[in-house]
């Protein structure tokens, strides 16, 4: 079930389930469990009943405790196995192309300088409900602190819970919680690496709401943000965008095929709770059917240019500046309805995007059009979210309906990406996924009622 963007409890206001589906084995290399540690034993591998793969430039980082595969494409018998554990964790090598090996496999900017042995690879939050929306903390003081929606196709039962990392007791915990009208298909924090402003988190769904979360993480709703003022009823949205050089500006996409730009007053005050005001800086028709996706870019100043996708199948360009016309910047060949977009946060020309049930990534210049730069073709089911890295112009990592996170390196485009250079194995259809912009060595992904968090 590709619950990316098509978001039915939404769109339809009918009922529904989240039906349990059945996975194919997809780590047919090794049985027993296995993490992204890097080939060592490590505290927490009992504890994740998991499947994962780690590839690290074609070689392991512990070649004592790792298997080697064979790559269609590289002849040859795989070296030699010498476990080191029969209770440890197994790393599996896979061989890459002449192409790959001669380049980093993993981000090497900003990582962690000194790996903390003691602390584990993968932590796990499971809650009651389905899971689905997640975000990332934009502050620096609250490193590894996330909130998460549960996906429970009604108009009440759904909540957003706020989860962090608690270093003492080595586990994700749950730190506050508040009810929410319909699931949430998107949740994102106000970015905001410098403090300057309050701790705010947004959600959509029918309304794009704010909240307000207090020191105790104590929650208050403080905004309903809405371009349509003589009724309480609005066409549902499918998603939004915080702009990240501006954070007064927030972008959402809808159904009735329009985007609307909301300038949010939000200043940080001392010792007063100051009220959160609004207003609609603009409203476009962007798309002939319904929009899917918004995301800002940072291209010029940052803070006037934004790409969306639809269901026409189309993804475009808009300048705040100058909305009389948009740039198409893609057209699926065949009409298919693009799902998600994101930009690079480094290479800024650069957009990835996806169609409706499809298992490939398209990476696209917009200085070159309508010609996809890459296709990244590794999934055996349906992609349902990316996320470039923040710190590196070359890693980009999706996430598909085949139950795998794929980490891939593109710096040889446009040179064909062929196999990704990290993967990882859940244990259920991953149906979002977030790179954590304070700490660029972790991902968070979902899937069926856990949200985890994986070292890379």
């Amino acid at each position: 079930m590709n619950l990316c963007g098509k978001y039915r409890s939404l769109r339809e206001r009918a009922g529904g389930r989240v039906a349990e589906p059945k996975y194919p084995d997809v780590s047919p290399v090794s049985k027993v469990r296995q993490c992204w540690c890097s080939g060592r034993t490590c505290a927490h591998s009992e504890e994740i009943p998991m499947s994962s793969v780690a590839v690290v430039n074609g070689q392991p980082r512990d070649p004592s405790s790792a298997t080697s595969k064979e790559n269609s494409q590289t002849p040859g018998p795989p070296p030699p196995i010498t476990p080191q554990s029969q209770a440890g964790p197994t790393v599996t090598v896979a061989q890459t192309s002449q192409a790959q090996t001669s380049n980093p496999s993993v981000p090497q900017t900003n990582s962690i300088a000194h790996r903390d042995t003691r602390r584990s690879e993968i932590y796990r939050y499971s809650g009651p409900k389905p899971l689905f929306a997640a975000a990332w903390a934009n502050k620096n003081d609250r490193r590894f602190r996330l909130a998460v929606g549960s996906i429970v196709e009604r108009e009440q039962g759904n909540n957003v819970t706020l989860i962090e990392l608690d270093e003492a007791l080595g586990s994700l915990v749950e730190r506050g919680s508040f009810g929410h009208e319909f699931p949430p298909n998107q949740i994102g924090f106000i970015p905001d690496l410098e403090n300057r402003y309050p701790d705010l988190l947004a959600t959509s769904a029918d309304f794009l709401r704010l909240w307000r979360i207090h020191s105790n993480n104590s929650v208050t709703e403080e905004a309903i943000l809405s371009s349509n003022k003589s009724s309480q009823f609005t066409a549902p949205l499918t998603n939004f965008d915080w702009n990240e050089v501006e954070p007064r500006l927030i972008g959402t996409s809808s159904i009735d095929t329009t985007c609307t730009i909301y300038d949010v007053e939000a200043q940080q005050a001392v010792g007063l709770i100051r009220p959160i005001s609004f207003s609609v800086k603009t409203q476009l028709i962007a798309h002939d059917k319904p929009v899917h996706d918004i995301a800002f870019s940072r291209i010029f100043n940052g803070k006037d240019n934004f790409a969306t996708v639809g269901a026409d199948g189309s993804a475009r360009m808009f300048d705040l500046r100058h909305l009389e016309h948009s740039t198409i910047v893609y057209e699926d060949p065949i009409k298919l309805p693009l799902m998600r977009v994101a930009w690079n946060k480094q290479e800024h020309y650069h957009l990835a995007t996806f169609a409706q049930d499809s298992t490939e990534v398209i990476i696209i210049d917009i200085r070159m059009p309508c010609s996809p730069l890459a296709r990244l073709k590794n999934h055996n089911g349906a992609v349902n979210g990316l996320a470039w890295a923040p710190h590196s112009a070359h890693h980009i990592c999706t996430a598909s309906d085949d139950a795998q996170a794929l980490i891939w390196d593109l710096q040889n485009m446009p040179r064909p990406v062929e196999d990704p250079i990290l993967a990882y194995s859940a244990g259920g259809e991953v149906n979002q996924v977030h790179w954590g912009p304070a700490h660029n060595n972790w991902i968070c992904i979902c899937f069926n009622k856990s949200l985890e968090i994986l070292r890379v």
